[in-house]
């Protein structure tokens, strides 16, 4: 059975979106391994829990991630605590020019301890060539951490 690596992603112009598919990509190049892209708008609980490893995407809104991705922090820290420790995490921001939401997405990410895998991807403006390989190769760090 193949190992699963969440995608948890908000999007609100497309440039965040456009990130996950090459998250997606990188995870995709990893044998054994498929990636679930889910808005975070609708990703569950069970999906946190039930996946092997989870990359999380949002754009910087005033320094911070958008507001959707707080949500499902939100609605899914106290329901894992001690399920999802060790999980295998990777991050990644797309800005116009700020960028610093990472830090609070790293913040959180090791208040659910998750095992960040491979450094923060910040992409400016609509992911290029060179962004993608960046987002390619956190999804198949991901990937591999998940086996």
């Amino acid at each position: 059975m193949a190992k699963k690596v969440l995608i948890v992603y908000h999007s609100q112009g497309g440039n965040t979106e456009a990130a996950a598919q090459a998250v997606a990509e990188g995870v995709r190049s990893v044998e054994g391994v498929e990636p679930i892209l889910k808005r975070a708008a609708e990703a569950k609980e069970d999906d946190l829990v039930q996946c092997d490893g989870i990359c999380l995407g949002t754009p910087d809104y005033f320094s911070y991630m958008a507001g959707m991705l707080k949500d499902f922090f939100d609605r899914t820290f106290y329901p894992t605590q001690g399920k999802v420790d060790n999980k295998p995490c990777g991050i990644f921001v797309t800005h116009g020019g700020g960028g610093r939401a990472s830090e609070s997405v790293e913040r959180i990410c090791r208040s659910f301890r998750f095992k960040q895998v491979a450094d923060t991807v910040l992409v400016r403006g609509r992911p290029d060539e060179e962004a993608k390989k960046r987002l390619r190769h956190l999804g198949a760090s991901v990937a591999k951490a998940a086996l």
